[in-house]
């Protein structure tokens, strides 16, 4: 081989490997690997490395493995995690805008419509500027499994129904929405609840979706559910820290957005799929379904909405969030 075609081989070596130099994400999500929500990642996880030829590597971690829940946020600001997936609500003592980014609780009809927000509706470039710029962080993309149902030992055919019922409810925002009107939220922990149904602490429970509530064996005991959800819909999000992903190159960069896309579409499309499933048999065990009329659905979101402009006068970013969901929901016909 004489010189220049040695010299041209070495060129193309170098630049394949350069080409094919590798990146390692180290992600971590509170689902556990055997979830919808699990699986899904984990195949994103495999996308990636496929569709870069190699060039990104994803550690994944599941079930909060490497820190808390509550500990994500900032692990992912300060380069412990390179990214993480998982709500970012979590994060709300760090500012009360991470509320409205991470379930505005009675807002949408559909996870479509809430990724209508982010994606389309001006969403991405307010709790960007907002609430993930000033802790060097990047959110790329949302995704969700849809309205969570009530789980309930006695009827909840409509708005009426919830005053007095006492409840298993997350903390924040929807404890206030709920105790404003008459209900009597208790927090405790997710994993409590089965129990908390059985011995009566509570009569019934915000737990997760319909197929997620079968599952934990809440109809055990509760024999009423709402379903259709209306009333709170909690989205996970990719978020990454800036430095790390600003080191990526455009392309793998632009591949990790496409990708988290289609994480949204499945979760969304999977999780009406097992929904429904899940409504079938268990009416026809004997649970009864509420779906609750337009009326009580829309006086639900007016309580709701008045809640959201009390938690905007927290800080700035709350308003800034709050206003542009407002805005999006107006061309949506959902609020006047």
């Amino acid at each position: 081989m004489n010189n220049k075609a040695t010299m041209l081989a070495v060129a193309a070596t170098l630049a394949s490997s350069a080409a094919y130099a590798q990146e390692t994400l180290r992600v971590q999500t509170l689902f556990s690997a055997e979830s919808t929500p699990g699986e899904l990642i984990s195949q994103w996880a495999e996308d990636l490395e496929i569709m870069s030829n190699g060039r990104v590597n994803v550690q994944m971690h599941f079930s909060s493995e490497l820190v808390s829940q509550q500990e994500t946020f900032s692990a992912t600001s300060q380069g412990i995690l390179d990214c993480n997936m998982t709500g970012v609500a979590s994060a709300v003592s760090e500012d009360a805008g991470f509320q409205f980014a991470g379930d505005i609780m009675g807002g949408y009809d559909t996870p479509y419509q809430y990724l209508g927000w982010f994606f389309h509706g001006g969403g991405r470039e307010v709790v960007q500027r907002e609430l993930f710029d000033p802790h060097g962080m990047v959110a790329v993309g949302y995704f969700l499994q849809g309205h969570e149902s009530l789980s309930s030992t006695r009827p909840l055919a409509g708005f009426d129904d919830l005053k007095d019922w006492k409840f298993r409810s997350p903390p924040g925002l929807e404890t206030e929405i709920f105790a404003s009107f008459g209900a009597k939220p208790v927090v405790m922990d997710f994993g409590e609840v089965p129990n908390a149904l059985r011995t009566g602490i509570v009569d019934g429970a915000d737990a997760s979706v319909l197929n997620t509530n079968e599952s934990l064996g809440l109809f055990d005991t509760a024999k009423y559910a709402t379903f259709p959800g209306f009333h709170s819909m909690p989205s996970e999000l990719l978020t990454c820290n800036k430095k790390k992903w600003d080191s990526l190159t455009p392309d793998l960069q632009r591949i990790i957005e496409v990708s988290i896309k289609g994480i949204a579409l499945d979760l969304a499309i999977l999780t009406e799929v097992k929904d429904k499933e899940a409504a079938r048999r268990l009416e026809a065990a004997g649970v009864t379904l509420h779906d609750w009329s337009t009326e009580d659905r829309k006086a639900f979101r007016e309580f709701a909405r008045g809640r959201w402009e009390d938690w905007s006068n927290k800080s700035p970013a709350a308003k800034a969030t709050v206003d542009s969901h407002i805005a999006f929901m107006k061309r949506l016909g959902l609020v006047d």
